[in-house]
């Protein structure tokens, strides 16, 4: 009996174990907010263009993306923006569209670029934009604006503001897109 239940156990072990996954997430589609998180130092979480993942900015990560907002006195959202914490110019507006299958074949069709002058933030973010990044490393990320939401919110001191993107890292450093 001693003898089934350890072979039993050491199956368990082994079909629910944790699987540790090394695989880097180079594109996919995510949606970031301006929502504060802890009681002080505040924080938020953003978009970590080199692992693909949302994380914490409480420490000042380098090469993560926020989305924020800029309101009038009654807190009317005037445009959203694009930050980054790796204190170079980072983004670069690719193209406006005028709808969707547009903006998506421009993305696709974003195979290669020369480089263009970056600025610190991607100001003024609306749906149907391609626009680039580049990290703190000079690597090199494409994004498309999928769409925004703002909106005031009571649990909010700041009106509440979103953007989901789809987005392509290039971990080699070249301009050339997989």
């Amino acid at each position: 009996m001693k003898t089934v239940i350890g072979i039993v156990s050491i199956c368990a072990l082994l079909f629910t174990g944790c699987k540790k996954s090394d695989k880097a997430i180079y594109s996919g589609t995510i949606t970031i907010d301006n929502v504060l998180y802890g009681t002080g130092p505040y924080y938020a979480k953003g978009f970590s263009v080199p692992s693909g993942t949302l994380v914490s900015t409480l420490n000042n990560p380098l090469d993560v993306m926020t989305i924020l907002e800029d309101h009038d006195v009654d807190f009317n959202v005037r445009k959203l923006y694009f930050s980054t914490s790796n204190y170079k110019n980072s983004f670069a507006l690719y193209g406006s569209y005028n709808n969707e299958s547009e903006a998506i074949q421009a993305f696709r069709n974003l195979k290669d670029f020369n480089v263009p002058t970056f600025s610190e933030l991607a100001d003024d973010i609306k749906p149907y934009q391609v626009w680039l990044y580049k990290t703190s490393a000079g690597y090199f990320a494409k994004i498309r604006v999928i769409g925004t939401l703002t909106e005031k919110r009571d649990n909010m001191v700041f009106p509440y503001a979103e953007c989901t993107f789809e987005w392509v890292y290039q971990p080699d450093g070249s301009t050339t897109f997989p």
